[in-house]
């Protein structure tokens, strides 16, 4: 199994290129379910997760090509995938594949909405919390299906289609906004989802779905409209920057001091990070190529925040966040609202030397003078670079166990860490 070794004590200077969002890729290769003709998606990261669902998706009878690199393309951009699913080859997802990975149950939507039917494994994932799918479930028999849950399974039929309804969510749901959204364009009449999600991520969704001719409004609100077509085309489409990849880099740069541009970054999508980063004391800008972050010897200032949902301060960059505030000149305070175990992370910033207190979901971060290496261990995808960020000031030698968990989320990191003069090494294991 593969480690990260880390030797802190460098700055970083240079630039870092930011990848596809996952959280949009993802969503974005299950809506190639919805036509019969070829989705072709670019600025596609090469991560674990993204090879996990091209197998569901294959099992689905979707044939998936990689178009080879471009002239001047080096091995930090992502890869050009060609999505074609002429036929629909099989309708259930199954335990050993979905099992693995929460995102492909969202394969139940489209499979619903293109065949009339699907069995769908209930999903794994991160054990960060528990994450059901009942939103997803409401949303299906909102738009008409029938939804049985057996043996482990959802157990979906529409056999006369799907039909427009009003969807309106308890709560704000990025998973069960995603299958509302692509279930809903292939419904007969018009579908209003209200408290949907607004991530850029999603709204990157919906402005493929629109190249591929579904009739969408509102996208990047909290209220869709959707007008239900009878079929989708083919499209091109490139995946967005990667918001949670930014804010890591940026607070990797924040950590160890330095200058370094996160190129191609979109700066509107991480405005609540860029916000508490600045508040903390550290320079950020934006420019035509992407996010400048510099800090050059100006103490980290404590900060106070609540993971929100968008366009609040993304859970998604909580331990990030918990890690840098480890070195701050005070005492932090850090509550996370999205996901009830999500603190997973302590314990081994813990071993390093950080000096944290939890208090029910917040967690009460003392400043140390000095975090010192240690072995530690990778508990779930943003929790295992939240030990990254601390070693890069750790003295002495951090090794990280278990970093399939960084694999699945973040590409190429020890290389982009490294170009920048981090002293990160990949260490290959059995």
């Amino acid at each position: 199994m593969d480690r990260i070794r880390i030797r802190g004590g460098n700055r970083l200077t240079g630039t870092i290129p930011i990848s596809g969002a996952k959280n949009a890729a993802l969503p974005l290769m299950i809506v190639s379910l919805l036509t019969p003709g070829t989705l072709t998606l670019s600025n596609v990261p090469r991560l674990a997760d993204v090879r996990q669902l091209q197998r569901i998706l294959q099992n689905h009878g979707v044939d998936i090509m990689v178009a080879g690199k471009r002239p001047g393309q080096n091995g930090m951009q992502g890869d050009v995938k060609q999505l074609s699913a002429k036929v629909i080859a099989d309708t259930t997802a199954p335990y050993e594949l979905v099992s693995k990975m929460r995102a492909s149950f969202w394969v139940l939507g489209p499979l619903l909405a293109r065949c009339g039917e699907a069995k769908v494994s209930l999903p794994g994932g991160c054990a960060i919390g528990t994450r059901p799918v009942d939103m997803h479930l409401l949303a299906m028999e909102k738009l008409g299906a029938e939804i049985a849950i057996e043996n482990g399974y959802v157990i979906a039929n529409a056999k006369k289609g799907l039909k427009g309804a009003h969807i309106a969510f308890d709560k704000v749901s990025v998973g069960a906004t995603h299958a509302a959204l692509m279930a809903s364009v292939l419904a007969d009449g018009d579908t209003i989802i209200e408290n949907a999600a607004s991530e850029p991520e999603i709204g990157d969704v919906a402005e493929c779905l629109v190249k591929m001719g579904a009739r969408i409004e509102g996208i990047h609100t909290s209220t869709l409209k959707v007008r239900g077509v009878t079929s989708l085309t083919g499209a091109e489409h490139s995946v967005i920057p990667d918001r949670i990849e930014t804010g890591t880099y940026a607070m990797c740069v924040a950590m160890a001091g330095g200058d370094v541009l996160l190129k191609d970054a979109n700066s509107g999508h991480l405005s609540a990070v860029i916000d508490i980063m600045r508040g903390a004391g550290i320079g950020v800008e934006s420019t035509n190529e992407g996010i400048r972050i510099h800090r050059n010897g100006h103490a980290l200032e404590p900060v106070k925040i609540d993971t929100e949902p968008y366009p609040g301060f993304p859970t998604d960059c909580q331990a990030q966040l918990m890690a840098l505030m480890t070195k701050a000149d005070g005492t932090s305070m850090i509550r996370e609202t999205i996901f009830e175990n999500r603190f997973m992370h302590v314990q081994e910033l813990a071993r390093l030397g950080a000096d944290i207190h939890l208090h029910g979901d917040t967690a009460e971060v003392r400043g140390v003078k000095k975090l010192t290496g240690a072995p530690v261990m990778a508990t779930d995808l943003r929790a295992s670079v939240s030990l990254v960020i601390a070693g890069l000031v750790a003295e002495g030698e951090t090794t990280i166990n278990r970093v399939y968990h960084l694999d699945r989320g973040f590409e190429t990191l020890e290389e982009k860490l490294s170009a920048c003069g981090a002293d990160v090494t990949r260490i290959s294991g059995s």
